[in-house]
Formats: C-alpha cells, sequence, structure tokens
C-alpha cells in the first residue's frame, strides 16, 4: 500500500453562491498540501484529490461540511506517485456538462438500484437498458442487451432521449455509467420530463465489477477509466488497453500489433489526423517521460488530467 491517496467524489446539491465557497475550500486543501481539482458549481461539486491519508480524510470532512453536503459518497485508490501537479479548484456552469438548462438532480432522480439487484432489472424484457456512457467507452465494454445512444459527449445525450422519447414511454428505463454522475443528471432529466419507471445503477460500473462475481456477471468487455489504469476488469484489475498519447483514445492489445501504432506517438484512430511534425513532438514527450520515470520522477504528460476526455469527469 503506497502513502498516496486518490479519493473521488460528486454531490449533486443547490449551492447558491460558489463563487464564494472557491477561495476558502482553495485555502483549506492547499494547507494539507492536497492536489488535484475540484469543480464548483450552482447544482454541486465533483472533483478528484490526492494525498496524504490525514489530508484526504481532511478534505472528504471539508466536503461534507458544503451545503446538504454530508451525505456525499466518494471512491479511493492509491498512486504510487503523486498523480497530479497542482491544485485546482475551479468554478462551473456545471459540474457535469449537458446543457440543459433546470435539470436538477438534488430535487428529482431516477431510483437507485444496487449491483447486487441489476441483473434481474435489465434482462426482464420490458427494461431498455441504456449506457449514458460516450461512443468510445462503449466499444470497450458494455452491459448485454445495452442500447448504444453513440454519443461523443454527454451533451448529445438528451437529444438522443428525446428522439427516442416514444420508445421509453410506459417501459423501465435502466441507465448506466462509470461512476454514476452522468446517469444521475440523466435520470433527473427523463424524469422532469414525465418518464417517471426511471432506474440507475448505484455506483455505476464501477461498484458493479468490484462487488459482483464474474461467473455471475452481465458485463461484458473492459470498463474504461479516467485515470492511470485506462481500462479495469472485474475485480477493478487494471484492463488491457493502453492509452494513445496522440489522441487520447484507448488502444486495445490487438490494436497495438497494428503497424500504424507506435507508443506514444500513433494509433489507428490518428495516424491520419497528425502530420510528421507532430508525431515528432509526440516522440520527443514520450522520451522525455520515459527518462523522468527512469529518474523517479512525475512528468506532466503522464498526470491524470491528460486522461480526461470530452465529458471532463470520471462518471
Amino acid at each position: 500500500m503506497t502513502d498516496i491517496v486518490v479519493a473521488a467524489f460528486y454531490h449533486f446539491t443547490r449551492i447558491d453562491d460558489p463563487a464564494a465557497l472557491r477561495e476558502p475550500l482553495q485555502a483549506q486543501l492547499s494547507a494539507h498540501d492536497l492536489k488535484g481539482t475540484v469543480l464548483l458549481a450552482a447544482e454541486g461539486f465533483n472533483g478528484t484529490l490526492a494525498g496524504s491519508r490525514v489530508g484526504i480524510d481532511f478534505a472528504l470532512k471539508a466536503l461534507r461540511a458544503l451545503p446538504n453536503s454530508l451525505q456525499m459518497e466518494h471512491k479511493e485508490s492509491h498512486a504510487e506517485t503523486m498523480p497530479f501537479h497542482r491544485l485546482k479548484v475551479r468554478l462551473k456552469k456545471e459540474i457535469v456538462t449537458m446543457k440543459v438548462p433546470g435539470v436538477d438532480p438534488s430535487a428529482s432522480v431516477g431510483t437507485y438500484v444496487e449491483p447486487e439487484d441489476w441483473n434481474a432489472l435489465i434482462a426482464d424484457p420490458e427494461t431498455i437498458v441504456i449506457d449514458a456512457r460516450n461512443g468510445f467507452e462503449v466499444e470497450i465494454g458494455t452491459f448485454e442487451g445495452a442500447v448504444n445512444p453513440e454519443t461523443t459527449s454527454f451533451s448529445d445525450l438528451p437529444l438522443w432521449l428525446e428522439t427516442h422519447r416514444t420508445e421509453l414511454e410506459d417501459k423501465k428505463v435502466a441507465m448506466f455509467c462509470t461512476g454514476g454522475i452522468r446517469c444521475e443528471k440523466a435520470t433527473s432529466y427523463l424524469k422532469e420530463r414525465g418518464i417517471d419507471d426511471v432506474f440507475h445503477l448505484k455506483g455505476g460500473i464501477l461498484q458493479y465489477l468490484e462487488n459482483i462475481p464474474e461467473a455471475e456477471s452481465l458485463w461484458h468487455g473492459e470498463c474504461f477509466v479516467f485515470d492511470g489504469r485506462v481500462t479495469v476488469k472485474h475485480d477493478l484489475e487494471i484492463g488491457d488497453y493502453q492509452l494513445c498519447h496522440a489522441c487520447r483514445s484507448p488502444v486495445s492489445a490487438a490494436e497495438r500489433t497494428s503497424a500504424n501504432y507506435v507508443a506514444g506517438v500513433s494509433c489507428d484512430r490518428c495516424i491520419d489526423q497528425r502530420t510528421d511534425e507532430q508525431r515528432a513532438r509526440y516522440a520527443a514527450r514520450r522520451d522525455q517521460m520515459n527518462r523522468a520515470k527512469e529518474k523517479g520522477e512525475v512528468h506532466i504528460g503522464a498526470s491524470y488530467q491528460s486522461l480526461k476526455k470530452s465529458t471532463g469527469s470520471d462518471g
């Protein structure tokens, strides 16, 4: 077990003046040598922090002291080296970007389903199962029978839901995402539009993979995560994908056998989208990262933040 604790968290709650909280929270977290990012918005907060056990415990206490946040849940992992280079407490319009005014998960949200009860729900022929993640995530792994909306960002999902609204009426709608944050907002969106029989997987895919034995699982493939692991499998074992540091796409073991794949430089997805000059810069960055690793240092290109995709969240 390493000394660095990484805590991921989110909580939907009404915050009347997020700007008034930013500087005090920044100062509190800085005093405990914490690094990472916290997003503050009128709808709540979302983030990942890393530091010592004492520092993380202080941060969780401070976050739970925010308005109506005592019930905030979080997930922890551990890192061999500090995954962030600085602390940022940022103001945002939304903690997960849907771009639909008025959606309020703190007021109305779908019914939580424990991982142990999820299989029965999604096996019901009267249930429509929707993967609320982006298309590239779904390609890596998803639940048996799940619908892929083929979105490129979370803000695309409302249009898909409106387009398919008649198919969802009078059905059970079960939604899932990586850690839960996107589903909370998506189920709230549906309920505010009159679709009431809406459910979502509590703790997301990650909690399911941690709780449900592989022999009983209806999950197929791996799950993309927004950190240095890239993907995880059952029991949260680190998966087989690696990240293409040119385009930030996950690359499977089979894809890494392609002639287009050069570690840190290119893959099948970006080989025709980058110039020779860009690939030369990527190769130089890769070499810098390797030298830093040999010295036991953390290069900025290796931070968790560099792995963020278009959702800006790990949910």
